[in-house]
């Protein structure tokens, strides 16, 4: 599968996550401790929004392995960013090419996802068909992931993102359900709009993949009053993530099975994810 990380907070450069924690992104590509795959080579990508830049995201997405992207190490210690997505690839069997790395993006949002569609070529064409013909020229990759959006954003992902993905769920496994592909659908999903960060866990089986969230900060201040890291972040900073990124007691929470999480100035939401049928 994948693995990646959602930061939401005070500016600090991408390096700080992906480079200098124990257990990195980029310690992750190549020694995942919770992934399907210890190792994620696949391709690596990076979307974030300007400190004083314009309101759509900025991409870099290489297909060569994170861990030997000399671009991607130069762009961390040169790009600070107060909202930015990341993501290591493993092919779930579609090209490893630069337009099935995530994130993706359409207009000012972002999207990226680990996990897969069970049986996708068999499900590809009826799940395709069903993205609006507005949405449909921006699907430029071959990946579940890139259809998954798309659907999302036919279904009202701009509008309402949390019914929209509930769609977009429910719409696989009833198409799913019409080809008999049991437990089709495995999914953590991030997505963003600039303003807003929203997360998702979810299976079919009931069994998804790991995804964490930084204890509060004011918390984790309070427990650790000597870390300086803590001190340089604002209460509001969350980081979501496949897998934690270092072993600080209490540091990281499990994100409930099943649920839906919103990152937003004035506090955050957390409910339960159910597919809705189109």
């Amino acid at each position: 599968m994948c693995r990646w990380l959602a930061y939401s907070g005070s500016p600090i450069l991408i390096e700080e996550l992906l480079y200098k924690p124990r257990y990195s992104l980029i310690d992750q590509s190549m020694h995942s401790r919770m992934g399907v795959e210890t190792t994620n080579g696949d391709g690596v990508g990076v979307g974030w929004y300007g400190v004083d830049g314009p309101p759509e995201p900025t991409l870099f997405r290489g297909v060569g392995p994170a861990w030997g992207d000399v671009n991607l190490r130069e762009l961390g210690r040169s790009i600070s960013s107060s909202l930015f997505l990341a993501h290591i690839r493993a092919s779930t069997g579609t090209a490893v090419q630069q337009t099935n790395c995530h994130p993706f993006r359409f207009g000012r949002w972002l999207w990226q996802h680990n996990g897969s569609i069970r049986e996708f070529a068999r499900l590809k064409r009826d799940l395709v068909l069903a993205v609006d013909p507005a949405f449909y020229p921006s699907i430029a990759g071959s990946t579940d992931s890139e259809v998954m959006f798309h659907l999302a954003l036919t279904f009202g992902l701009e509008d309402d993102p949390v019914r929209a993905v509930e769609r977009m769920a429910g719409f696989v496994e009833s198409v799913a359900r019409r080809h008999g592909v049991p437990d089709p659908l495995q999914m953590t999903v991030a997505t963003t709009d600039g303003e807003r960060l929203w997360a998702f866990r979810y299976s079919s089986q009931r069994e998804s993949r790991s995804l964490f969230v930084n204890t509060a900060v004011s918390a984790l201040r309070e427990l650790y009053p000597d870390n300086e890291n803590l001190h340089r972040l604002s209460d509001e900073t969350r980081i979501v993530v496949s897998e934690p990124l270092g072993e600080l007691p209490g540091a990281w929470q499990p994100v409930p099975e099943s649920s839906w999480g919103i990152v937003v100035k004035g506090g955050d939401r957390l409910g339960p994810f159910r597919p809705l049928e189109r």
